[in-house]
């Protein structure tokens, strides 16, 4: 008994180090390991050199929703999805992967990831609690995170941000900018 408990504070600890490394914030590290917060932040002092930020998380779904960040959660939600189907990975190593995949694909692409780790865990949980959903382009037939029941398909159809762009889409020179 002893030593299966010993076994997962070690994995824990592999955990809370990668998502560290990654950029979490502790409110992750909180809900997704088994370590006390004193535990946490002097892990997270040894990782980093520096204490955690501090402050609460955004917790908004309108961000999601916006067009670029709309079409980097998508690309997210899309992976995040896919693995979850046909792996069998634990939430936590879902999210990593994901979230890997996710950035490696935003710099094939050529633009700089707008999530975060701590975002991605964030737009997971939203979708998890029935607050965002995928929904499919009437135009392109891709998924697209948008609120629950936001669009019924029977009345108007939904339209994705790549397929009907806004006005000033593009027109930014920020880095991480779709053109």
């Amino acid at each position: 008994m002893k030593s299966k408990s010993l076994l997962d504070e070690n994995l824990d600890v592999t955990r809370a180090i990668e998502l560290i490394k990654l950029g979490a914030r502790m409110a992750v590290l909180e809900a997704e390991t088994n370590l006390s917060h004193e535990r946490l932040v002097r892990l997270y002092r040894e990782v980093t050199g520096e204490s955690p930020s501090k402050g609460q998380l955004p917790y908004s779904t309108d961000w999601f929703i916006s067009w670029q960040p709309n079409i980097h959660s998508s690309l997210f939600m899309n992976i995040h999805e896919n693995l979850n189907k046909t792996s069998a990975l634990e939430s936590v190593d879902l999210l990593i992967k994901a979230w890997q995949l996710y950035c490696e694909e935003s710099r094939i692409m050529g633009v700089e990831p707008q999530l975060s780790i701590t975002r991605a865990w964030r737009l997971v949980k939203f979708v998890d609690s029935d607050m965002l959903c995928l929904t499919r382009c009437g135009h392109c037939n891709g998924q697209f995170v948008t609120h629950t029941h936001e669009w019924d398909n029977r009345y108007k159809p939904f339209v994705c941000g790549l397929c009907e762009p806004p006005a000033r889409a593009g027109k930014s020179r920020r880095v991480g900018a779709i053109r």
